[in-house]
């Protein structure tokens, strides 16, 4: 997969070999383990084995996972990751998801990607629906999942297996026909 994904401000590129120390940093960070359902990575090899995976599942011609890495075009510096997770074909519908480092929250980057995210769902993939979970205490996302358009449609009980314990789960999604934001 060769898709780079441009903002303003982002650069959305196919995870890669290079972005692997990175990522095993960003998912160690207690602020961003907190409501990532598979925790802390107990070494860097499990990370390494992680971004094999997505480098792997990317590189199929008929991919349903797409996972990126985020990055500040002026720095050149890496920020986080986002994903589109296709559902069954017939059914036209996708997951998106996303994780920061918490030194770049609150600036718009999360709601910046998952815009571009939610256009490439639409425009490139041809989807018709695409959600999203988090935890109900997550109101970061919840902030971003909002401000793209989103509507919160589901509260699931006890979902989430998070470091805390079982958490209930906000279900938002969006339709191509809805008003992007």
């Amino acid at each position: 997969m060769n898709i780079n994904l441009n903002t303003e401000r982002l650069n959305i590129k196919p995870i890669s070999i290079l972005n692997i120390e990175d990522v095993y940093k960003l998912q160690s960070l207690e602020e961003t383990a907190k409501f990532n359902t598979s925790g802390i990575p107990k070494n860097i090899n499990e990370t390494k084995i992680t971004v094999e995976n997505w480098i792997v599942e990317n590189a199929k011609e008929d991919t349903k996972r797409f996972t990126f890495s985020v990055e500040l075009i002026d720095e050149n510096e890496f920020i986080g990751l986002i994903g589109i997770n296709l559902g069954k074909e017939h059914y036209k519908n996708a997951e998106v998801w996303f994780q920061y480092d918490y030194k770049f929250w609150n600036k718009g980057y999360a709601t910046e990607s998952l815009r571009k995210i939610i256009d490439f769902g639409f425009e490139n993939l041809k989807l018709h629906r695409i959600e999203a979970g988090c935890a109900i205490e997550n109101i970061g996302s919840i902030s971003v999942l909002e401000k793209v358009g989103m509507l919160r449609e589901a509260h699931t009980r006890k979902l989430l297996p998070l470091k805390s314990g079982w958490s209930d789960n906000y279900g938002y999604a969006i339709l191509s026909t809805d008003e992007r934001k």
